[in-house]
């Protein structure tokens, strides 16, 4: 929870567990407590005579001369926890991490499901994306249709790839399995660069496609060209995971020989190596979508969760409920003078 002014006040771990005995304070306090208010009513109960008893020890006394010692309580034990080193989860941009976008340039790309094409608004998502990424994450580029192009490999200047973007044209024919294995070669050599010794660096493949891969024709093919499967399998073992996005509606054509020729988005093949590589699958039927799959991509390679201080909080938050305990003492205690 966030408390205005107190700032945030959560937990998913302590640094000293141990300290928590230290809640037997407040608990210990309270037990004394009530038996002293027991103890103190029956002592006046057994000298005060029978007509100063009402006034002295009434029958029903408010029990609102009991709140500050019990609002000091709660303080005790928000203090207490405030000691034991509360932690919480605090994204933090990544400095090494790797992403290759494989973007399908295929003549099915320039249907206008999505104006203009689903080749462009691709291009200008993916730019929003190299945009909004990180600044410590390395990204590269391919485009791929029965060829791969590497554009750009993984690099952290963004905008190398915002600038290649521009250069994917149309080509025929989709070799999914040849880009997997392209994105995979190029994230090897960045990879035993950054690492020097140490574990290699994070790194995600973002498959941007509409179809089912046609080259070669089977997705299990070994050979050359690799088939997809093939592809998608050998990420797993390397701990690449694929993030695939499926890119348009089932009502896309496209203009082939003078005719419209249907090519609805086929997503089945991208969740099956989404699943083989350990990655997620995304659909997207228009930019928004689209927009929002890259967003998600973007938090699980962009930054990582790492458990940050939280004391702050519950120390501010002890404190404020402390002076609200001693205001309402002087409220509800205060003698007046006679």
């Amino acid at each position: 929870m966030d408390f205005p002014g107190l700032g945030l006040v959560s937990v998913s771990g302590f640094e000293r567990p141990w300290l928590f005995v230290l809640l037997l304070v407040p608990l210990g306090l309270a037990v004394l407590y009530v038996w002293a208010s027991i103890r103190r009513r029956r002592r006046l109960q057994r000298f005060a005579t029978t007509e100063m008893l009402p006034s002295v020890a009434p029958r029903r006394a408010s029990g609102w001369r009991h709140v500050p010692m019990a609002v000091m309580l709660v303080a005790l034990a928000l203090l207490t926890v405030a000691l034991t080193g509360p932690s919480r989860d605090v994204k933090v941009p990544r400095n090494r991490a790797v992403i290759m976008l494989a973007i399908d340039v295929s003549q099915s790309m320039r249907a206008t499901d999505e104006p203009p094409s689903r080749l462009e608004a691709a291009k200008a998502a993916a730019k929003r994306f190299a945009q909004q990424l990180t600044p410590g994450v390395n990204l590269g580029l391919i485009g791929f249709s029965g060829t791969v192009n590497v554009l750009v490999s993984p690099t952290p200047d963004h905008a190398a790839t915002i600038a290649a973007l521009d250069n994917l044209r149309p080509g025929d024919s989709t070799a999914i399995g040849e880009a997997l294995s392209s994105a995979l070669q190029s994230v090897a050599t960045v990879a035993a660069v950054l690492s020097s010794g140490d574990a290699p660096p994070p790194a995600r493949i973002v498959l941007l496609s509409d179809g089912k891969e046609n080259k070669p024709e089977h997705p299990d093919n070994s050979g050359t060209p690799r088939g997809a499967y093939v592809a998608a399998r050998s990420a797993k073992d390397q701990g690449v995971p694929i993030s695939t996005i499926a890119f348009g509606t089932k009502e896309g054509t496209v203009e082939l020989a003078d005719q419209l020729v249907p090519v609805p988005v086929d997503d089945s093949m991208l969740k099956r190596i989404a699943e083989l590589s350990g990655g997620q699958s995304y659909r997207a039927s228009n930019v928004d979508d689209l927009n929002r799959s890259y967003d998600a991509v973007q938090q699980q390679v962009g930054y990582q969760t790492i458990q940050g201080p939280a004391s702050a909080g519950w120390l501010r938050l002890g404190v404020l409920v402390a002076t609200i305990g001693m205001v309402l003492a002087l409220r509800l205690n205060r003698r007046l003078p006679a």
